[in-house]
């Protein structure tokens, strides 16, 4: 499976992000939700910000298409294409993880930065017949204040967002009212812990 972000065009504001819409065709979600829905091995998980049922996909061997998600092939790829987007250099290593939200869990405002870890992340949105009543939108912010709200982006299934990591980088999950959101993550590390110079 190659998950396409050529099309992507980089976005600043409030630090650096991308979205596209219908990245990935319906029958294809079909498989994936089919299977999230029925036989993932999800598991729940507690922070001090968010409550969510989680799974990774690199610990055991998957039925296909999930396998395909993890698969070397398309981990090069999204990686290669991740790094041009972002110019900036990747190491080999990729972490995929599934995640679930349920009604009456949320993800509060955090930035994911811990230096020497995870730089950039890549989500794949899946679920079924979404709308805005259901919540569940990603919400970037300019700061770590929820007056300093800068952008919703509706959870639309078989889109694909992105985004570099860093102090500045403040973003969360609205709570979840109906529905289940499942997101696939892929999460990114630096090879040199600097972009390249354009």
């Amino acid at each position: 499976m190659y998950i396409n972000i050529d099309s992507a065009a980089l976005i600043h504001t409030p630090f650096k992000h991308f979205s596209i819409t219908e990245a990935i065709d319906s029958e294809t979600q079909n498989q994936y939700l089919a299977w999230f829905e029925q036989n993932a091995p999800w598991r729940l998980v507690e922070t001090d910000f968010y409550e969510q049922y989680e799974f990774s996909l690199l610990q055991r061997d998957f039925p296909e298409p999930i396998a395909q998600l993890a698969s070397a092939d398309t981990l090069n790829n999204l990686r290669q294409c991740v790094a041009s987007l972002f110019n900036t250099t990747l190491s080999g290593r990729v972490d995929v993880t599934a995640h679930k939200l349920i009604p009456g869990q949320t993800i509060r405002i955090h930035n994911d930065f811990i230096p020497g870890e995870e730089t950039h992340r890549v989500l794949i949105q899946l679920n079924r017949n979404w709308n805005d009543d259901f919540g569940g939108q990603l919400m970037l912010f300019s700061g770590p204040e929820p007056d300093q709200l800068s952008k919703i982006i509706p959870p639309q299934s078989g889109s694909i967002q992105g985004f570099a990591i860093s102090p500045d980088s403040h973003h969360a999950v609205s709570t979840v009212h109906g529905g289940e959101r499942f997101t696939i993550v892929y999460s990114f590390f630096s090879d040199t812990g600097s972009e390249r110079k354009a």
